[in-house]
């Protein structure tokens, strides 16, 4: 990957944005005042909508600090809404299949259009009568999410109607300042909405961050202006921002999920469990066939092998692994439904040294040791998550987990540069 993005075609950044960059080195606030893009855009930048014909994205997260609606905030401003549009899984974040179905927002009458998958056409053909479109998803730090795939989509056909796009920004839930994982070396089409930037799984970095580094890395050309959450700091993780949690997606019920996703999102691409369909998605990894403890045993034991002793250690920093049990009920992805399984936990317990993806590369390394013929995985699903072959490679040629996260080091620098020219706070 290079070491810097093509210059800009016309990506802009509202000049607001400098100013909060700048308070990043105030004192700390106390927890609470952080005010989310929709907030900011209707107290301070209200001007930006005067008038205009204007589209929604976004779903059951675009809420205010006090849990109240964009549509109805909007609404009560005098803004002209005419459009809602929804990410996957739908305007209420509930449906967790394939296509999502056009709807009507039952407070208001506003016509929902999805632009997930193969129902967004009609989608498409709502923005042609609109000035601009407002976009306020909840990401969730890493790269596999689909929301700012769909984002991106909506660039896309933005530009090619000259329509302005603004960004209401919220917090990476993860913070911001740590950057893990692999590295997806050279960009491609969003066709699939997941891996197709060319960033870290883990890539510290905000929806409209991305989203500006998107409009550059993929030549898009579109008129994108990122309205910023006030307060935030790239060092606050999401339980210190004073927001609601709202439940981005039905697999993200609690910021715990979210902590461990970068890492056990790769199991998507196994046939083991993340938990999907469980009271603790992506906290748990299983199958009928693991003995969690003997797992669990050989991680300890690797950690302590000659060379790859400190290295070992590391990839399991901060992180709690103990055995248990669950029992998927109709999870989204289909695998075990109502069986009962054998599982690692893990609990995060310091989450300034634990490194999701080194952790779930060290899970996979023991698992291919312990059962070469039980894991299996998904190569087209496992590649797309893990940014192409190499990962999968590695794990099935016998490398180690130190070894491999070695081998991620020189990208991520690269990254930790390329991304600087991006980041708003």
């Amino acid at each position: 990957m290079p070491t810097h993005y093509p210059s800009p075609v016309a990506s802009w950044v509202l000049p607001l944005a400098l100013a909060l960059a700048a308070s990043a080195a105030a004192p700390r606030r106390a927890p609470g005042q952080v005010r989310p893009g929709i907030e900011v855009l209707l107290t301070d930048s209200s001007h930006l909508i005067v008038g205009k014909r204007v589209g929604l994205l976004t779903n059951q997260a675009g809420v205010d600090r006090a849990g109240r609606r964009d549509v109805d905030l909007l609404r009560a401003q005098g803004v002209h809404l005419v459009a809602l549009f929804s990410p996957e899984h739908g305007f209420q974040g509930a449906a967790d299949r394939r296509i999502v179905s056009s709807d009507v927002d039952r407070a208001t009458g506003l016509p929902i259009y999805s632009l997930y998958g193969d129902s967004e056409a009609p989608g498409r053909e709502a923005l042609d009568g609109l000035d601009l479109v407002l976009v306020d998803l909840q990401d969730i730090g890493a790269r596999y999410y689909t929301y700012v795939g769909t984002a991106v989509l909506l660039l896309q056909h933005a530009a090619r109607r000259d329509l302005g796009v603004l960004v209401l920004d919220r917090p990476d839930p993860l913070g911001g300042e740590v950057v893990q994982g692999n590295v997806r070396a050279h960009p491609a089409p969003p066709t699939g909405l997941i891996g197709f930037l060319p960033v870290a799984m883990r890539p510290g970095m905000t929806l409209g961050e991305l989203l500006l580094l998107a409009n550059d890395a993929l030549h898009i050309g579109a008129r994108v202006t990122v309205i910023p959450a006030a307060g935030w700091r790239r060092d606050m993780y999401f339980d210190a921002t004073g927001l609601p949690w709202v439940r981005p997606s039905p697999a993200i019920p609690e910021l715990e999920s979210a902590l461990h996703y970068p890492g056990t999102c790769l199991f998507e691409g196994t046939n083991l469990s993340v938990g999907r369909g469980t009271p603790s998605p992506f906290q748990v990894i299983g199958a009928p066939w693991l003995d969690p403890t003997a797992l669990i045993r050989r991680l300890r034991a690797t950690e302590g092998k000659g060379e790859a002793r400190g290295a070992e250690r590391d990839a399991l920093a901060g992180v709690a692994l103990s055995a248990d049990t669950a029992t998927p009920e109709a999870p989204g992805d289909g695998k075990y439904d109502g069986r009962r399984l054998n599982v690692i936990r893990l609990r995060v317990t310091d989450r300034r040294r634990y490194d999701p993806p080194r952790a779930a590369v060290a899970v996979l390394v023991a698992l291919r040791a312990l059962y070469p013929d039980s894991l299996v995985f998904a190569d087209a699903r496992f590649d797309q998550l893990a940014a192409g072959p190499e990962l999968r490679r590695a794990v099935l040629a016998g490398a180690s987990a130190s070894a491999i996260a070695e081998s991620w080091r020189p990208a991520l620098a690269r990254f930790r540069r390329a991304r600087l020219k991006y980041l708003l706070y």
